[in-house]
């Protein structure tokens, strides 16, 4: 993988891993009439993240790296 796709790739686990972070903190700063509508956003963005990963590594490859963000995040 090239210097530049090893740095898209790093940018995106990063946003994915706010994604994930924002997600989170829904369960302790909003109230619960906000939930459904921020946690689809976030799913939303962060399948954007997941599409947007595949121009660099292999689906296999974005699937694993979205799956080991999300348990970091967790």
């Amino acid at each position: 993988m090239s210097e530049t796709n090893r740095s898209e790739v790093a940018r995106l686990k990063e946003r994915i891993a706010c994604e994930y972070q924002a997600a989170n903190r829904l369960f302790t700063d909003f109230t619960p009439t906000a939930r459904h509508t921020y946690i689809t956003r976030r799913q939303e963005t962060i399948a954007a993240y997941f599409q947007e990963l595949q121009q660099y590594v292999t689906a296999e490859e974005a699937a694993a790296i979205v799956s080991q963000v999300a348990n970091d995040a967790f």
